[in-house]
């Protein structure tokens, strides 16, 4: 679906320019940014390559079984449906330490490997269950000490202080997870 309003937009614009004759400067604003997304994304290359690296030294090193460790009462807390030791905290665990230090596509692949455990725990295969949704949810608002990519973002855009935004995109990220689980554990109790 996606893929036809994707064409769409294309086939509009496109339409567009031809009708009012702006082909010209629309063909080169397409190519203009081609080329602006390609320099983006060798810019990006290197912040995520550091903080990936380091994600996988926190790793190997057992930082991140340590920090999982700490997390064990609130991840108790949030995902009451998960046994201890399951192998879905874990890589829960892991995604919300990645998406708190801003790296959302390191955090993709613990994700999708949290809800594919949680999914072998649920009951009926047809229906999220609880724990799914909150950890959905604390997926999507994700609390962000560090927003790397943002970061990367203002300073391949040549921000004079890309780095500014960190105590703002904190607020605005812890507030919307608190939100979230609030909604999450008010609406269990009516479901």
């Amino acid at each position: 679906m996606v893929n036809i309003v994707w064409l769409l937009m294309i086939v509009v614009g496109f339409l567009s320019a031809l009708f009012f004759g702006r082909l010209e400067g629309t063909t080169q604003s397409a190519l203009d940014g081609a080329k602006y997304a390609v320099e983006l994304c060798i810019g990006l290359l290197g912040i995520y390559a550091l903080w990936l690296g380091l994600m996988k030294v926190a790793e190997k090193s057992g930082l991140v079984k340590i920090i999982s460790k700490r997390m064990k009462g609130i991840m108790t807390a949030l995902f009451p449906g998960v046994p201890a030791g399951h192998p879905a905290m874990g890589a829960m665990a892991m995604n919300i330490i990645a998406n708190m230090l801003g790296l959302g596509n390191a955090a993709t692949p613990f994700g999708l490997k949290a809800m594919h455990e949680l999914q072998n725990i649920s009951t009926n295969k047809d229906v999220a269950t609880h724990d799914m949704c909150m950890f959905l949810i604390i997926n999507t608002s994700s609390v962000q000490l560090i927003p790397a990519t943002v970061v990367a973002l203002r300073s391949a855009a040549g921000s004079a202080n890309p780095s500014e935004i960190i105590g703002t995109a904190l607020i605005a990220t812890t507030c919307s997870t608190l939100a979230g689980i609030s909604a999450a554990k008010l609406l269990k109790k009516y479901s």
